[in-house]
């Protein structure tokens, strides 16, 4: 691509070690959710038994100097955009989580403050508390200075659709914030079969739930009332991208017969008007190539998905795209600095 591009990575999981010690909590606890696989590996890999243990995520997450900045020098990584990684503060009671993700918007925006070349930050919420959680917003994008919010998909069964997450929105939309909306493990009434044979996470589940979510959204009207309301997801678009077209289709034809409530905006235009959505954790030419050309390359945004991801084939994907330079500068630079308030170079 000629001149080196600026590589800004755009869904870098992070965390603090009182929401690990609080999570650790959880893994101990008789919770029957589907998050409880992954967070008893991460977090109490002594007594793990679903095999992500061997993984040792939690070094990674944890750190920012010792592990991560020397390999994004290594690999020519120029930013990462951290965000508190899945589930966030959502299995905790909403005061914990309340206050939780506070200290973990503090510890972020020092982070940030520290290596304003290096990090930009997405903050954190208690969405099962909406009117604090609409403050937070607030505090996250005025005194904070953060690039937007973070949120793990549903929470406590409830998704996005339902009307009591509105202060939510209002302070979203009001302030200009990106809410990345990032998969966690599926709800209790949608979990059943895909508990089995490592789905119930990034093989299939993550993908389900997400996309779930932002059908549910764009179905039930919530960008009619937000219609400034910008949501990122990733992982090429959580499968929606590529299902676009008959999305559309069956929407369009439920409305016709009273199965789903009339819209102002169709399906896909929802998508390509409220939605972004990045590369994290498929490195896959054939399926960008789709994403930029059926979405338009101002939506499609590159990240790695550190430390789940690794860096090195994550860099080789983008550097070895077949593209314009226009494309190239827009998916590892421009549309991230665009979305997520980030100074350009």
């Amino acid at each position: 691509m000629g001149k080196k591009c600026r590589l800004i990575a755009c869904e870098e999981a992070w965390s603090i070690p009182e929401v690990a010690a609080e999570l650790k909590k959880v893994a101990n606890s008789p919770t029957q959710s589907a998050d409880k696989l992954l967070v008893k590996g991460i977090y109490d890999a002594e007594v793990d038994t679903s095999g992500y243990g061997k993984m040792d995520f939690l070094g990674g997450l944890l750190d920012v100097e010792e592990q991560r900045l020397p390999q994004m020098d290594q690999y020519g990584v120029d930013m990462h955009l951290l965000t508190l990684t899945a589930p966030g503060v959502q299995m905790f009671d909403a005061d914990t989580a309340t206050d939780l993700a506070a200290l973990a918007n503090d510890r972020m925006a020092e982070i940030c403050a520290k290596y304003p070349k290096r990090f930009a930050g997405l903050g954190s919420f208690a969405p099962h508390s909406p009117k604090r959680a609409a403050k937070e917003v607030e505090r996250v994008m005025g005194e904070l200075k953060l690039n937007g919010l973070v949120v793990n998909g549903h929470t406590n069964g409830d998704y996005f659709d339902d009307y009591r997450f509105w202060p939510i929105f209002e302070a979203a939309e009001a302030t200009n914030a990106t809410i990345y909306i990032h998969p966690r493990g599926p709800s209790d009434t949608l979990k059943g079969p895909l508990m089995d044979y490592g789905m119930d996470s990034a093989m299939w589940a993550y993908g389900v739930e997400v996309g779930t979510n932002m059908l549910r959204m764009m179905a039930g009207g919530v960008f009619d009332r937000f219609p400034d309301l910008k949501i990122c997801v990733g992982h090429m678009g959580e499968m929606v991208p590529f299902f676009i077209w008959r999305i559309n289709f069956m929407n369009s034809r439920s409305q016709k017969v009273g199965r789903a409530p009339k819209t102002e905006r169709s399906m896909e235009e929802y998508f390509k008007d409220n939605f972004v959505f990045t590369t994290s954790g498929v490195e896959d030419p054939l399926a960008l190539r789709y994403a930029i050309d059926r979405m338009g390359v101002e939506n499609v945004i590159w990240a790695i998905d550190y430390p789940y991801q690794p860096m090195k084939p994550a860099v080789d994907f983008i550097e070895n795209f077949a593209c314009s330079d226009e494309e190239m500068h827009a998916l590892c630079h421009g549309n991230a600095e665009r979305v997520f308030r980030i100074a350009a170079e």
